[in-house]
């Protein structure tokens, strides 16, 4: 018994069994089998059809990715039968595009934000100063001059908008608010002692705020534009005008922005936490 047994055991273990599918050389004795890397027992063989299709999901359409076996690691030597000519010139034509592709694709998101911005300055230049002013000035300057010198316009506007000067005089009021007595005569309560310091968030924390430093930065020559109109018209110079235009919005708005921050420091300041309700039991 203890010979059969070992007979048994021996036969048994000369089978080759899939990995993949667990079927062994006696299901299938016209399958190809390949033992593609170091493995050993049961994870030796496997079905070259089996393997394929693994290969195939694990590669997801790129024939040239590497894989490795999932136990011991073993990059599989995967190799394809030789190309004509015809065929080699095309496969290799396609790897150089698809490498060219993403810096390809970058060159153009670059080159179309560049003549976005150059275009942008042209259209506020003749905003600015006139349009016929506008022109005749573009055109008495240097090209390379405007190559440079009108994609830096929504840049610097950018850059304006970014410095958030309201901060700094919001600052200030907190801290000598108690000592100006005409501030609280204008706004009544703006000096009270706050029973703690609220939190604050970076405004730059949120994509909403970067977005409406994008926009206000681009809108604002429009804004600074029709502002002089209304406000300055007496003022013959239009440039003369936009620029007060713009002064005077960023002036109006500043102040209301502060007064309006003011107001959510103190409500937060002023926040209380309720005791839950107690519900009697019955």
């Amino acid at each position: 018994v203890d010979g059969g047994g070992k007979v048994t055991m021996w036969m048994i273990s000369n089978h080759q069994s899939c990995w993949v599918c667990f079927a062994t050389d006696e299901d299938d004795r016209t399958a190809e089998w390949v033992r593609p890397c170091r493995c050993r027992g049961s994870t030796k063989w496997v079905h070259q059809s089996c393997l394929q299709r693994w290969v195939d999901e694990k590669q997801r359409g790129n024939s040239t990715a590497r894989v490795a076996c999932p136990q011991c690691s073993a990059e599989y030597l995967i190799v394809f039968p030789k190309l004509g000519p015809v065929v080699y010139v095309l496969d290799l034509a396609d790897r150089l595009i698809s490498k060219a592709c993403p810096f390809a694709a970058a060159g153009i998101m670059v080159g179309s934000i560049y003549w976005t911005a150059v275009t942008y300055g042209a259209v506020t230049v003749m905003q600015v100063v006139g349009h016929k002013e506008g022109l005749d000035v573009m055109e008495r300057a240097d090209p390379l001059f405007l190559l440079i010198g009108l994609p830096t316009i929504p840049v610097m506007l950018i850059l304006g908008k970014m410095i958030r000067w309201e901060d700094y005089v919001l600052r200030l009021w907190r801290k000598y608010s108690n000592k100006l007595q005409i501030l609280n005569s204008i706004f009544p309560g703006i000096g009270c002692p706050v029973p703690r310091i609220p939190a604050e968030a970076s405004p730059l924390a949120d994509h909403v705020s970067a977005t409406r430093i994008l926009c206000g930065a681009l809108v604002f020559p429009t804004i600074a534009t029709i502002v002089g109109k209304l406000m300055f018209s007496s003022v013959n110079s239009n440039l003369q005008r936009t620029i007060l235009g713009g002064i005077a919005f960023v002036a109006v708005k500043g102040a209301f922005k502060v007064y309006f921050k003011q107001q959510q420091y103190q409500r937060q300041a002023h926040r209380k936490i309720l005791n839950f309700p107690e519900v009697e039991e019955a």
